[in-house]
């Protein structure tokens, strides 16, 4: 199919990938898939005029300011895929289909990131930690305001610039046009001759990401992509696959230089290293992560999809700083471009959950915007996914959503825990895309009567209603999402799924996880009824409108869990620690506290990794005294609800099998 991009780099165990040594090279690795406060009003995403309209705008414009259309298309796709996004801004306050910035208008109001209640490091051991957000910079870098430079262009009033696409689309191809200009060329009708000023669009300020960018962008012309867009627009652009483009261009863009010294990427990224700090601080306090011994020490089994609620540079400050918190890596999202702050070896404090953070690596995307139905860019989700196939080849990560979870998906690891828990990167990231650029789209594996199901909706064309966005109780814009909303009853107007984890109703709200699965996960199915199914959930049957002629879920295989014969329910862990038999002398015991949840009898849970109990004791500044305590005690991973959780494989037996 037509309109992705397979990433997958295959290394063998224990070694680095050696990839060619530029991404244009490494693109032969590339498989198609498929004055007054302006206005910030967002039309509702729907038709918009005639199919072809967004196609004769990119036409119109391209022969306005003299850009091959090939270019403007291709740097468009790896901004939005063509996308308008109903007007609403990306994560990072980039407008309509070429990603236009500005940062300042889009931030208008409260994080969502925050919950005000997560400690990022989760482990009872040791005191409490508080996040905080990167406050937006007095004076934003020039890739977060290129709207109103294009506004400066065009001659165009900036909020038309945000919210027509076709004007939105003009706005891209004058930047492009003055990058062309900055850089002493004339004009031209070959694409090839359009290399630097494509580099100059991504607004990075190092020669590794802008070529990263722009190789990527003409791997997409070299490739050809076709899609109907969020808005039913149809758009093409036609396969080159011989186009060369001068790349000699980059040397006269004045870009400085970075190193990839010290850091874990595949070479298809731009990549540096940003070290967080292993600093004491007095008291016996210190920061900012734990130095290990991993993969030897204990497994690495997951990969946390975070966002940042901080610019780029704010973020980056903030890794730097001994009394804060930390993750292994942070992507930038208009060009896509990596910092890497921890080393896999090492444990970072940003899961919420220390059982966790010990065995995963922690990706955060750049994203500060306070409303949570901001938007993903093509080039952040693409080199992410570069990374995260990295990664999971280097250390047996299984590509599936049991093992490569949002920060969503993270399990309190106490009771007291389960409300404070972050929902980021929230229901409008791209699973199912995200899953065709790592190799592993989600496919069919069962027949139709499976009794395991994957939740796989039309992310353009599922559109449940959220609320909360940018005020309480709100509904939010209308928005493609991967998520599937749950009921009491195979009935629309029936009840909410209630998690009785939160203590509170379940409601519509963005943020508010109590009824809904997300795109990849597995469930066992409980019941069926015309055009809806049922699924074990939370310890109760929960139904999803599931129609053959619009299908929200596909048959699965894989095993389940049930309580063994003679148990009524089974308790359902945040956390895999081991008994306290298994603690050594000078190690405190940890509690194995269950969640206030139940796995009853007659229901099923499809279950992932089998583990040992396991509790990394990490409480010193001095590594010599860091003891892995494994117990006999076993555990099985669960899809559970929309997070995961574990049950003690004593207390279950295995029903089936397959992937």
């Amino acid at each position: 199919m037509r309109g992705s991009v397979t990433v997958t780099e295959p290394t063998p165990a224990g070694r680095r990938l050696r990839a060619p040594a530029t991404a244009l090279a490494a693109a032969a690795l590339l498989v198609p898939l498929l004055g007054a406060a302006p206005s910030t009003a967002r039309p509702a995403a729907g038709p918009a005029g005639p199919p072809d309209r967004l196609q004769r705008a990119f036409a119109a414009a391209a022969a306005e300011y003299h850009v091959p259309q090939s270019v403007l298309l291709g740097v468009s796709y790896l901004q939005s895929r063509w996308d308008d996004h109903g007007g609403a801004p990306s994560v990072t306050g980039g407008y309509g289909p070429m990603h236009l910035t500005d940062a300042r208008t889009a931030t208008t109001a409260g994080s969502h990131h925050d919950r005000g209640g997560e400690d990022p490091r989760g482990d009872d051991a040791r005191p409490r930690l508080r996040p905080r957000a990167a406050p937006l910079p007095a004076d934003l870098p020039a890739r977060l305001t290129t709207l109103p430079r294009a506004a400066g262009l065009t001659g165009r009033d900036p909020a038309e610039l945000r919210t027509d696409p076709a004007a939105n689309v003009a706005g891209g191809a004058a930047l492009l046009a003055a990058a062309q200009r900055e850089l002493g060329r004339e004009p031209s009708g070959d694409p090839a001759d359009w290399y630097g000023a494509v580099a100059r669009f991504s607004g990075a300020d190092d020669t590794a990401s802008a070529a990263a960018y722009a190789d990527e962008v003409y791997a997409v012309i070299r490739a050809g992509e076709r899609r109907t867009t969020d808005s039913g627009q149809r758009v093409a652009l036609p396969a080159r696959p011989a186009l060369a483009p001068d790349t000699a261009q980059l040397a006269r863009a004045g870009l400085r230089a970075a190193s990839r010294a010290g850091t874990e990427c595949p070479a298809s990224v731009s990549c540096e290293w940003v070290p967080a700090p292993y600093q004491e601080l007095g008291g016996d306090d210190y920061g900012n992560h734990d130095l290990g011994d991993r993969p030897a020490s204990q497994r690495i089994r997951y990969i946390v999809v975070h966002d940042t609620e901080g610019t780029w540079d704010g973020v980056l400050n903030m890794v730097r700083d001994p009394s804060y918190v930390s993750w292994n890596y942070t992507l930038r999202s208009t060009d896509g471009h990596v910092a890497q702050h921890v080393k896999a070896k090492d444990v970072a404090w940003h899961a919420g959950n220390w059982y966790v953070n010990a065995h995963s690596i922690g990706l955060e995307h750049e994203g500060f915007l306070a409303e949570p139905d901001s938007w993903y860019t093509e080039a952040m989700y693409r080199s992410s996914a570069r990374l995260v196939a990295y990664l999971a080849g280097r250390y047996g990560i299984p590509l599936d959503r049991q093992h490569i979870i949002g920060h969503d998906n993270v399990p309190g690891p106490t009771a007291a825990t389960v409300p404070g828990m972050h929902t980021d990167p929230g229901p409008y990231w791209d699973w199912r895309h995200y899953f065709r650029l790592l190799g592993r789209p989600f496919e069919a594996t069962g027949g139709g009567n499976s009794g395991v199901v994957t939740i796989r909706p039309d992310y353009a064309a599922n559109r449940p209603e959220y609320t909360g966005c940018e005020t309480a109780g709100e509904p939010c814009a209308p928005h493609g999402s991967g998520a599937v909303r749950l009921h009491t009853d195979h009935d629309a107007s029936s009840p909410l799924v209630e998690d009785i984890g939160l203590g509170s109703a379940p409601t519509t709200d963005v943020n508010d996880l109590s009824s809904r699965v997300s795109t990849g996960q597995r469930f066992a199915v409980a019941d069926r009824w015309r055009d809806w199914t049922a699924i074990w959930y939370l310890g109760q049957k929960a139904w999803f409108r599931d129609p053959s002629s619009r299908p929200a879920a596909v048959p699965g295989t894989g095993r389940t869990v049930t309580p063994r014969e003679g148990l009524e329910s089974v308790p359902v862990y945040g956390r895999a620690y081991p008994e306290a038999a298994a603690y050594p002398a000078g190690v405190p015991v940890q509690e194995v506290a269950p969640l206030p949840y139940t796995l009853p009898r007659g229901q099923r849970y499809v279950a992932g990794d089998k583990v040992p109990g396991q509790y990394l004791w990490a409480a010193t500044f001095d590594p010599a005294s860091h003891r892995v305590v494994t117990g006999k005690d076993l555990y099985y991973e669960i899809q559970f609800g929309h997070r995961i959780a574990y049950v003690r494989a004593a207390d279950v037996r295995v029903v089936g099998g397959g992937a």
